[in-house]
């Protein structure tokens, strides 16, 4: 039986915010930006907040119509010069401005460079000059991982991507997660990124399959 998946809107934002901080909390990233068990509970939902209204005003959330799982994806078109502020914060209502990631960082926590610093590193590296779809980020319930949740929310928009020609782009945040987008026809697109004192991030993107995935 399929998963079924609808478009979040604002009515789903707590939903949201909850999903992914609940699915980060343990993430290596996430973990550089919080390094103490404490202050990441107390501040990852700020940021997971953060995030979630950037791409409810500015992309798309894919929900599983039972709430264990979303995806955070965002249309960059092809002449788009800045086309991300990275893992940190994005400004895509204006994305000729450069200063998304300090504004996350002044919302979230203003003491904290490596909000600020991981959404210029990210953005330093995300592929110009194509039009694309973007997954930012994507969470599935700590309780329902392992259930394929991930990968029907992905294969959703690769089938758009493909049928349209558009290729896609992403930045795996671990080496578990890597793997299943390299299953999804990802490719790794440059060298990894390399967090000062911290964990790889692996830009990644996948062309479009001119005759769909085989099955």
């Amino acid at each position: 039986m399929g998963v079924a998946i609808r478009t979040a809107d604002a009515g789903d934002r707590e939903l949201i915010v909850r999903l992914l901080d609940e699915a980060f909390q343990d993430d290596p990233v996430s973990g550089w930006v919080f390094p103490g068990t404490e202050e990441r509970r107390a501040k990852h939902p700020g940021l997971m907040a953060a995030f979630t209204d950037i791409v409810l005003a500015a992309g798309r959330i894919d929900v599983t119509e039972d709430g264990s799982a979303c995806a955070l994806w965002l249309s960059i078109p092809a002449d788009d010069g800045h086309a991300g502020q990275g893992e940190a914060g994005r400004d895509h209502d204006d994305v000729s401005d450069d200063e998304g990631p300090a504004q996350v960082r002044e919302a979230v926590d203003p003491g904290n460079e490596r909000i600020e610093a991981i959404g210029r590193l990210t953005a330093a590296i995300h592929p110009t000059g194509r039009a694309h779809e973007y997954l930012w980020m994507i969470g599935v319930s700590p309780r329902r991982q392992g259930e394929g949740l991930g990968t029907a929310l992905i294969e959703a928009v690769l089938d758009r991507c493909d049928r349209e020609g558009l290729p896609a782009y992403l930045e795996a945040s671990s080496a578990r997660s890597r793997a299943l987008y390299e299953r999804l026809g990802f490719a790794d697109a440059g060298p990894a990124l390399d967090l000062p004192d911290g964990p790889a991030m692996w830009p990644m993107w996948r062309e479009p399959r001119a005759h769909g995935r085989p099955s």
